[in-house]
């Protein structure tokens, strides 16, 4: 509330008049416009928000796999911030006769108030057969390696297999949970290719050559018969290099994906078995890939002693970390990541362990990805003036 008040024993009129009518345009000049603001300012705050909580539903649905609990996932579908300002202002002047002062007053309230609505839906049914139990394709995850994100990562966290090569690890699968080990030693390679830039992923939505698992009679029929737009083809591609080191390395891999000896690009497809030219990624579902992670988190001993969950797995080969790291404890250090609280134990990762902040941040890049199917939502007509 804003209160002016002027006093004195005699007051022209005409000053009167400009006065009270300055005092009444401030007053109102000053609550006139609230929008440009508030989105400045409330846009930004909704945004972490929504990015905290994402984070906290990732890690107690990895943690909720750990103890055999299903996962659930809720879709915030809208978020609408509404706001309502009334505004009142009033004012007077009071005069008297001679020796007893007159004055001019004025009052002004003006109130701002926030309404803001989240629309929540599960993911249930179809929608969550599409986005958590799908296996998400190759030809989305591997163009993300064009971005910078470790190959080598970004395939432990989505790959099933390799080729033939296994990538399952398991609880009660014995110290290892599994896995082969030529698995790792061919992710190795792969980001040593990628790191010198003797590797690439391509993407075309040109019909596969002939001799790449379909015949050019095929390839030919498919051409004529679509009509609308053409599914994306990716492909590995072994870059032309100079440096001895590398040449090695490019000749492992290909040896290991069983490719010709002077092959310079193969296709990506999803199977566990490739046909001459193709490179087969059996890949996971989010269900799948929390599950992986659920498996290397680090549990108190008595849960396990007590049968509540099984002994977590160790890495496998030459990795020397799980993909992400999750502590447990009673308590949760002052310096973290994110931190959820399940069953009287806190979960967390460090702010301080890089690798697995960059790995939780892959996890949540696909969930977006594998989110093919979305909840409508509800259509709000909101009335404004």
């Amino acid at each position: 509330m804003t209160i002016l008040s002027v006093r004195q024993g005699r007051l022209p009129s005409r000053s009167i008049k400009c006065l009270t009518g300055f005092a009444f345009s401030a007053l109102l000049a000053g609550c006139m416009s609230i929008g440009p603001d508030r989105l400045t300012r409330d846009q930004l705050d909704y945004s972490r928000a929504l990015g905290e909580t994402e984070k906290h539903e990732m890690l107690l649905n990895i943690v909720r796999i750990r103890y055999a609990d299903p996962p659930t996932f809720l879709d915030t579908t809208q978020v609408i911030a509404g706001y309502q300002l009334n505004r009142s202002v009033n004012g007077g002047f009071n005069a008297f006769p001679s020796g007893i002062g007159s004055y001019l007053f004025g009052s002004g309230t003006a109130t701002l108030q926030e309404n803001p609505t989240f629309t929540y839906q599960p993911e249930t049914g179809q929608q969550y057969a599409e986005n958590v139990i799908r296996p998400i394709s190759p030809v989305v995850i591997m163009p993300l390696s064009l971005g910078g994100l470790p190959i080598d990562s970004l395939l432990r966290l989505t790959a099933q297999s390799i080729d033939g090569l296994s990538n399952v690890r398991a609880l009660g699968a014995g110290p290892t949970g599994g896995g082969s080990l030529k698995f790792y030693l061919l992710l190795h390679d792969l980001r040593q290719l990628q790191i010198a830039g003797a590797m690439t992923i391509r993407i075309s939505t040109d019909a596969p050559k002939a001799g790449s698992g379909e015949t050019s009679a095929s390839n030919a029929s498919n051409s004529t018969k679509s009509t609308g737009p053409q599914p994306e083809h990716a492909y590995l591609v072994l870059t032309s290099t100079s440096d001895p080191s590398l040449t090695s390395i490019q000749s492992e891999v290909r040896r290991l994906l069983h490719l010709d000896a002077h092959a310079e690009e193969a296709e990506i497809v999803y199977g566990p078995y490739q046909k001459p030219g193709q490179i087969a990624i059996l890949t996971r579902s989010m269900f799948a890939i929390l599950s992986q992670i659920a498996y290397e988190t680090n549990v108190p001993q008595h849960d396990v002693d007590t049968k509540r969950t099984l002994p977590t797995i160790s890495p496998v080969g030459i990795e020397t970390r799980p993909d992400i790291v999750i502590h447990s404890g009673k308590h949760v250090p002052d310096d973290v990541y994110d931190a959820v609280h399940y069953r009287d134990q806190w979960f967390w990762i460090e702010d301080s362990d890089f690798n697995s902040k960059l790995s939780f941040t892959m996890i949540q890049i696909l969930a977006a990805l594998a989110a093919t199917s979305h909840s409508p939502g509800a259509v709000i007509t909101i009335p404004a003036g």
